[in-house]
């Protein structure tokens, strides 16, 4: 048996308690929350805990909490010569305090607190400095059920950075096209089965070679059109700078 103790009350933090308590690999010992009233919902499954003075010995740490905080609570956690981890895709492995073994576990995925998620669908990226130490989050990406890559630190800032394009970039773009289906009392739901069908392309051929569009066609009067439609002058700066960067790409 794993033991593991969560520190922070996010929404990875939130979804890893959720997934290991179903495991039969994986105990939480302790989940840890300056803010009680964040997790106190869950203290009847688990110990929680606002001290990290508090803290139990247990065979991984994994701090999930805010990129900016990492650091800080990895200096103040009172023990050394133990395994802790972090959840993000940006943060360097080193920005963790050497007091302790250091590794990274990032779930490679969007995560909301009101959204499931099943875990046999979320990559696990594992960093780690010393060897001994990724036989053990193997195992804990394993119990989860998820498919798990070994990489390094270049690596997994890369998928992070890509990941900013392909998920939250596209949903702002989602937002975009929701209010202009709004404008006009269009429902959204419409699009629903293009935004699947767009994705869905992409697991059996290249984003190249899925482009469909205007843009790749270089279809000068549709572009026009959609410029002349657009009354916000943000969503015609975006539509401008991707028009322009397909065509680039496509030798229009």
């Amino acid at each position: 048996m794993i033991t593991v103790s969560i520190i922070g009350a996010g929404n990875v933090a939130t979804h890893l308690f959720k997934a290991f308590s179903k495991t039969k690999t994986v105990s939480v010992k302790q989940w840890y929350s300056r803010d009680l009233n964040k997790i106190s919902s869950f203290k009847n499954k688990v110990e929680i805990v606002a001290d990290l003075n508090g803290l139990a010995e247990a065979d991984i740490y994994i701090i999930a909490v805010s990129d900016d905080a990492i650091s800080s609570v990895s200096e103040a956690l009172p023990f050394k010569d133990r395994l802790v981890v972090h959840t993000s895709g940006s943060v360097g492995i080193y920005d963790l305090d050497k007091k302790n073994r250091r590794a990274v576990f990032y779930p490679l995925q969007t995560f909301s607190k009101e959204a499931k998620v099943d875990f046999k669908q979320v990559p696990i990226c594992i960093e780690t400095i010393g060897k001994k130490d990724y036989p053990q989050l193997k195992s804990l990406a394993v119990a989860l059920g998820s498919p798990h890559y070994r990489v390094n630190s270049d690596q997994r800032k890369a998928l992070h950075l890509a990941a900013v394009f392909v998920n939250n970039f596209t949903n702002q773009l989602y937002r975009v096209a929701h209010e202009i289906t709004e404008s006009e009392g269009v429902e959204f739901d419409i699009l629903k089965p293009l935004i699947l069908e767009t994705a869905q392309k992409v697991q059996t051929m290249s984003p190249y070679m899925a482009q469909t569009g205007p843009a790749k066609r270089n279809d000068k009067n549709t572009i026009k059109r959609h410029l002349k439609q657009l009354k916000n002058e943000q969503h015609k700066a975006i539509y401008n700078l991707l028009t322009n960067t397909i065509k680039k790409t496509h030798g229009r």
